[in-house]
């Protein structure tokens, strides 16, 4: 019985002591208040000069800003290759984040702004099409006028890949028959032999030549 109560005292015991707070209730200051330590009297402390979190070196200036010195820059930069995935990617992200204001055409009337928001400009006027590509990531990076930023929403790589998408988006709607290899401009809108339900895709009809005989059909001009 004796040994019993010995056991139980030591288990309380040890218990007790695994219970201790220490770390939690030592002393220390909630952010921004103050402390008589300092002589600005900020407990918050200012990170040590050229700090630099894990991540985010940002070395390519260009990359990360837009700009080369103080002015955007007219070109892309050599992380973000200009292709068919890039533009499709481009399209991706401007659908989701900058088309609601800007519409998929780009002509600033998207429905944001149908709804009594502040109608953002046409990709399509002169001042912006000839407007550097740089500038386009500068706005998406810090805002514009009544536009916010977008840093946080999308990536410094994504935000090129827009840039480039707009780009392709403003020849798209001020194209020369040269720029489109001859075709009609605009192009005629797809015609389908099926139309298509919410349950099955449509169906295209095959495109045609002058003569009137399928595009697609080999040997048809040899």
């Amino acid at each position: 019985m004796v040994k019993l109560r010995v056991v139980l005292g030591l288990l309380a015991l040890a218990i007790l002591v695994g219970c201790r707070n220490d770390m939690h209730d030592q002393p220390r200051f909630k952010p921004l208040a103050k402390s008589d330590f300092y002589e600005d009297m900020r407990a918050s402390r200012a990170p040590v000069e050229n700090t630099v979190a894990r991540g985010q070196l940002n070395e390519d200036t260009y990359f990360y800003t837009g700009k080369i010195g103080a002015n955007p820059g007219d070109y892309m930069p050599a992380e973000v290759s200009v292709n068919q995935a890039t533009l499709e990617r481009g399209r991706e992200r401007y659908n989701i984040y900058c088309a609601p204001c800007h519409s998929r055409t780009g002509d600033g009337n998207g429905m944001v702004p149908q709804r009594g928001y502040r109608h953002p400009p046409s990709y399509h006027q002169e001042r912006l099409r000839k407007a550097p590509l740089g500038y386009f990531f500068d706005v998406m990076t810090n805002g514009f006028g009544a536009m916010p930023d977008y840093a946080v929403q999308i990536t410094p790589e994504d935000r090129w890949k827009i840039v480039a998408y707009i780009r392709a988006l403003q020849l798209s709607q001020n194209a020369t028959a040269a720029d489109a290899a001859g075709r009609p401009i605009p192009t005629a809108p797809p015609r389908f032999e099926e139309p298509g339900s919410g349950a099955t895709p449509p169906v295209p009809l095959p495109e045609t030549n002058e003569t009137g005989e399928p595009e697609n059909v080999s040997g048809a001009h040899q």
